[in-house]
């Protein structure tokens, strides 16, 4: 597992049929080390801090692995490292290899996986495709965040090595398919109300929906 890509932008407008926007989606490969804080990475900002950043979505990691896919389901759509917003885009390892709570060592700092991405319209935005908000999430190829339990640096080339993984019954990517087709067990939820790792909202919400078994 390594950084292939260390990506980092700053929010900017864009104009719409529906007015100006602001958004952070649009990140640029950087080399060299960078250093990595409890909200984000050196040189990076999130627009809308009510539904982006803050500690839980202080880092966003894309696998490599999904660029060849969308090179085939987008042929004309340029496609370097950093196109879905991420921060980090890693080699070898995606949502199947990934688990919630997975604490990795990337260059000098330790990041924990906290939840997956739910895009939101600024993707659609970013690819100037209406379809790509469903296309991600139908894909299952969402990336994940990570929280910044010690600060650091990163550069392209680091190592992502695994440190603690508190919940190696629990894949990620069956996360990712609860976001896509929100088919859940009442098992699964009382797994991700305590979940260790997980995001507070994503427990919160596990708690919501055993308390209204309707839901499942």
């Amino acid at each position: 597992m390594q950084v292939v890509s260390v990506n980092v932008g700053l929010p900017r407008q864009v104009e719409t049929p529906y007015g100006i926007v602001l958004t952070g989606i649009f990140k640029s490969p950087v080399a060299g080390r960078v250093a990595v804080r409890r909200h984000n990475i050196a040189g990076d900002r999130q627009a809308d801090l009510s539904v982006h950043g803050g500690p839980n979505k202080a880092v966003y990691a894309y696998s490599s692995e999904h660029y060849p896919y969308w090179a085939q389901q987008l042929p004309d759509t340029d496609l370097p490292f950093g196109k879905f917003g991420e921060n980090l885009t890693l080699t070898g390892l995606t949502e199947e290899q990934a688990h919630i709570g997975a604490h990795y060592r990337i260059g000098t700092s330790v990041l924990r996986v906290t939840q997956p991405r739910m895009p939101c319209f600024k993707l659609a935005l970013r690819f100037n495709d209406k379809h790509m908000l469903k296309a991600m999430i139908r894909s299952g190829r969402s990336g994940w965040y990570y929280r910044v339990l010690q600060e650091g640096t990163i550069e392209p080339g680091n190592p992502v090595e695994l440190v603690e993984r508190p919940n190696p019954n629990f894949p990620f990517a069956r996360l990712v398919e609860l976001i896509s087709f929100g088919k859940v067990t009442t098992a699964e939820l009382e797994q991700m109300q305590n979940m260790p790792g997980l995001a507070l909202n994503w427990r919160q919400r596990a708690r919501e929906m055993l308390q209204r078994p309707s839901s499942l």
